[in-house]
């Protein structure tokens, strides 16, 4: 598999397991991704080769694999809709940034880090949960998943932007 080559922290699975949800959910119903914070862009590489999409890796470090496009820059809510998906796989600061995007678009965000409340602290269920709430309070509708790859950091927020 092309992930044991490469160095990552956590569960390598974690890329083919995200990226097969992907394209069985989506299919051919999206074609522009967005994978906001993605590193070294192996979802990105794997969305690509593997099922076709188009891909592109937004992340202010610019570290992306040989092949593999990306936006060395800051995910901002406002680019949402250039994408048809936005994904945020352990987006780490762009946390709150993948969640304003599902009030626009699409979004699979699997948070691993608190980067949503500077005033308390939150474990990976109150993350899920007061991003939960948020999407509440902006009537998008999500569904809670938990991801088939190891980790405690396997649960997100599958969501689709309010109708109209």
């Amino acid at each position: 598999m092309a992930t044991r080559r490469h160095r990552f922290h956590g569960d390598p699975e974690r890329f083919e397991v995200l990226a097969e949800y992907i394209h069985t959910r989506y299919g051919a119903g999206v074609q522009h991704i967005a994978d906001v914070a993605g590193g070294q862009g192996m979802l990105c590489r794997l969305l690509r080769k593997r099922y076709n999409y188009d891909c592109e890796v937004v992340d202010p470090r610019g570290w992306t694999l040989r092949g593999v496009p990306g936006r060395p820059e800051e995910f901002d809510a406002t680019l949402a809709g250039f994408y048809d998906l936005v994904v945020g796989l352990h987006p780490g600061e762009a946390t709150r940034a993948v969640a304003e995007a599902a009030r626009v678009r699409p979004t699979i965000l699997i948070p691993c880090c608190n980067f949503w409340s500077t005033e308390e602290r939150l474990g990976r269920d109150a993350l899920v949960e007061a991003i939960a709430r948020y999407y509440e309070g902006h009537a998008v509708r999500y569904e809670r998943v938990t991801f088939g790859f190891r980790g405690p950091k396997n649960v997100g927020l599958v969501s689709e932007p309010p109708v109209g």
